[in-house]
Formats: C-alpha cells, sequence, structure tokens
C-alpha cells in the first residue's frame, strides 16, 4: 500500500490558485500519479512538470489524478504554475515528510526526481526513482504504464 498523507496544495485554473489539502487516502477509486520534483523553477523540473501538465488530458482519460509534490511552499508553487500554466495540484511536503514515507530522498539533493502510480485501490503499481535527478519519465511511458496498470 502507498504511505497516505495529507499535504496543502493548489492548483491553478488559469485565473486562480486555489489552496487546499490533499489526502492521498480520499482518492482511492481513481488512479494517481505521484511525481515528486526537486525545485520550483528549475530548468529540469520545469520542463518535466510542463510536459505533464500539457499532458493531462491524457491522464484524465485514463481516469487517474496528477498530483505533483515538492519541498517548495504553496506562494513558491502558486508563482510556478502561473508562470508555466501548470494545471495540476502541486503539493507542499516543506518538511519532506511524504518523501521520506516514499523513500525518495536524497542527502544534499533533498528529494530524489520520481513518479509512482499509484491504483484505485491504493497499492503502488509502479515506481520509478531516479538517482540522478537530470531525466524524467516522459508522458508517453507513464500514460502506457497507467494503461497496463490500472485495473
Amino acid at each position: 500500500m502507498a504511505p497516505d498523507f495529507v499535504l496543502p496544495g493548489g492548483r491553478w485554473d488559469g485565473e486562480t490558485f486555489t489552496t487546499g489539502n490533499y489526502r492521498l487516502s480520499e482518492a482511492h477509486g481513481r488512479p494517481v500519479v505521484l511525481a515528486f520534483y526537486p525545485h520550483d523553477n528549475s530548468a529540469v523540473c520545469t520542463r518535466q512538470m510542463c510536459s505533464y501538465s500539457n499532458g493531462l488530458q491524457q491522464f484524465t482519460d485514463l481516469g487517474a489524478d496528477v498530483w505533483a509534490i515538492s519541498p517548495q511552499g504553496l506562494r513558491t508553487h502558486a508563482e510556478f504554475a502561473r508562470s508555466n500554466n501548470l494545471r495540476m495540484p502541486l503539493l507542499a511536503d516543506t518538511g519532506r515528510t511524504v518523501a521520506h514515507a516514499f523513500g525518495v530522498t536524497a542527502p544534499g539533493v533533498g528529494i530524489r526526481r520520481s513518479v509512482f502510480l499509484i491504483g484505485p485501490d491504493g497499492r503502488v503499481r509502479w515506481q520509478h526513482v531516479a538517482l540522478v535527478g537530470l531525466r524524467w519519465q516522459p508522458l508517453e511511458k507513464l500514460t502506457a504504464e497507467l494503461s497496463r496498470t490500472r485495473a
């Protein structure tokens, strides 16, 4: 089972960054793509999150939600979402407790670039944890894995 958590987060709808709490167990019944990324506004993280946001409809068509998690706070997340038109929720794991629970913390880096596909039953169905955070799993790989594992 994926560790349950509650994190503050926000979602940009094109006009407003709406904040609230996100609890993984409340998403049961739907697959969730959890994308851990090291830092708002860094070049690689920006390209990764833009890729996932631009492909959000493909995830939605598969019945999945996408949540992105990094250690920055909501104010930084709001700026990041606005400046890049990111449409998925950005969650603030400022204490890195959720990253630790998923085993993706790294000394000196903070958190490793990682993706977990959580099934509708709350179980981890697939994961990728990068040793070096310069590359990410492309949208096509994630949607293929999600299609294969979502049952």
